[in-house]
């Protein structure tokens, strides 16, 4: 328990004596100090027990009513007078003042030493800090234990809740409630869904303090790969002490130790879903099917929908995860497998679960999502590369979702690399530049509307307003610059991309 002015009152030997009526004598004392200064705020922190003979005010040094609204907006949690020296017995005004503003008064006899006080506070506070190191100590020792015993997370998370007084929660990498102490926290598993997806594409461990009025819940993930593991949140009225946060701290450390025995295995099952990908890209279902389903699993029934996932390789696991909660909560089967740089999520076309995962950089930032047409199971492998095109394309130009079908939309100069194309641009027309530069500067707008014009040179002479004679001549000088066939239709398509090269 810390120390108090009560406690400070209840000590015998000292023989205090309480003047004021209504301030609070529960506060607990962070220290005890002495001064006779008429103003000794600026060496205060508040939560002092604040020390004085009364020096300052038997002298007229200080205003009685401003030395107590000082020191009250200082944080000091009680004034102790020693009488018997400047003050005979505490003065009514100061009294009157301190139960103003709610500051205890406390006679200190002249037979007691202030260095009394001090030593009967920083014992009582050497004696709280020790027990809260000892009681730290007692709570890891009994979550050690909980952690290597059966059914270990629950009870650790059982454990955890009773000694914060609050309650805690274990979800998994998708944010699914996995224990809760006691059962009604599982609810509060929604509120968390923002922070715990904004934790999930941050390397573990890692974590986040949550405060609102009345209540702090300390959020952080489980895992120390590249692959979160989980989250433990724990939630206590008001802030979390020092020692506390240790023992949370201790907590997520056993559970994460828990939960990464299951990493071997969630590795040989990744290679494992690899392999199952790479047969179904074979037109191989058949030798599939009794694989997955001896994995109490089944495949998607087609068409499928085939999704590719680019990002980091956190980013990737991450979308595992999603998909496998997605397709939990609409009750649909999903494959998700690695392939080369990408991940590649397999879900039934005509259910709700292709909708859900098409949001899906919604819940993991950063990554880029391309979706296909559905497909037959013998179509799979048009199916991924096309998905993995809308990928690719969607990432060049910053989309976070590119559906296959967009990319004929778009154009063909939607499909080009803008920086790279600009390259080509200005190389493949630097000869026109530069004797346009020196000349009359029409052979680069001239090509562009001979080129509109599909080489007609009557409608382009018309709309450049020059004979077609003189056309001519400017389109001869211009394929003698370029050293290009202007009759071929592949140069031509290439300078009329060099002539109108994409943005972005």
């Amino acid at each position: 328990m810390p120390v108090t002015v009560a406690t400070l009152l209840g000590t015998a030997p000292l023989g205090l004596t309480l003047h004021t009526r209504g301030a609070a004598v529960d506060r607990a004392v962070s220290w005890v100090h002495v001064s006779e200064l008429a103003d000794p705020t600026p060496f205060l922190e508040g939560g002092e027990l604040l020390l004085t003979t009364g020096l300052a005010l038997a002298s007229g040094g200080a205003d009685v009513a401003d030395y107590v609204r000082r020191l009250a907006e200082a944080g000091v949690v009680g004034l102790g007078l020693g009488t018997g020296l400047s003050h005979a017995q505490v003065p009514a005004d100061l009294v009157a003042a301190a139960d103003a503003h709610g500051l205890a008064v406390l006679e200190v006899p002249r037979q007691t030493p202030f260095i009394a006080l001090s030593r009967a506070v920083s014992s009582a506070l050497a004696a709280e800090e020790y027990a809260a190191v000892t009681r730290t100590s007692t709570v890891q020792r009994e979550l050690t234990r909980a952690a290597v015993a059966p059914g270990a997370p629950g009870t650790v998370v059982d454990r955890l809740a009773r000694h914060l007084g609050g309650w805690a929660l274990l979800v998994d990498a998708t944010g699914t409630p996995l224990e809760a102490a006691p059962p009604s926290a599982r609810g509060r598993a929604g509120d968390l869904t923002a922070a715990v997806d904004r934790l999930r594409t941050t390397r573990p461990p890692a974590g986040a303090a949550l405060t609102q009025p009345g209540e702090t819940v300390l959020l952080q993930s489980l895992g120390t790969g590249s692959r979160v593991r989980g989250f433990l949140a724990v939630g206590r009225p008001g802030p979390f002490p020092a020692g506390d946060r240790h023992v949370v701290n201790a907590a997520a450390l056993l559970l994460t130790l828990r939960l990464e025995q299951s990493r071997a295995l969630d590795s040989g099952t990744a290679a494992l879903r690899a392999a199952i990908l790479r047969l179904l890209l074979a037109s191989q279902t058949a030798a599939v099917g009794p694989v997955v389903e001896a994995l109490g699993e089944r495949l998607p029934a087609e068409p499928v929908l085939a999704l590719a996932v680019l990002g980091s390789v956190e980013q990737r696991a991450a979308a595992v995860d999603v998909a496998a909660d997605a397709a939990a909560h609409a009750g649909e089967p999903v494959l998700s497998a690695g392939l080369d740089d990408a991940l590649v999520v397999l879900v039934p076309a005509d259910g709700p679960l292709a909708a859900q995962l098409a949001v899906l950089p919604e819940r993991v930032p950063g990554a880029v999502v391309g979706t296909a047409p559905p497909v037959p199971w013998d179509r799979l492998a048009d199916g991924v590369r096309q998905a993995r095109q809308a990928a690719g394309h969607g990432r060049t130009a910053g989309r976070a979702v590119t559906a296959f079908a967009d990319l004929a939309g778009r154009g063909l100069a939607g499909l080009l690399d803008p920086a790279a194309t600009t390259a080509f641009a200005e190389a493949a027309l630097a000869p026109l530049v530069a004797a346009d530069r020196a000349g009359p500067g029409d052979l680069v707008e001239s090509l562009r509307v001979w080129l509109a014009a599909h080489g007609q040179w009557e409608p382009a002479a018309a709309r450049l307003g020059v004979h077609r004679h003189t056309l001519r001549k400017r389109i001869r000088r211009a394929e003698e610059l370029l050293d290009r066939d202007l009759d071929s239709p592949g140069v031509r398509a290439e300078l009329w991309l060099a002539l109108h090269p994409p943005t972005g």
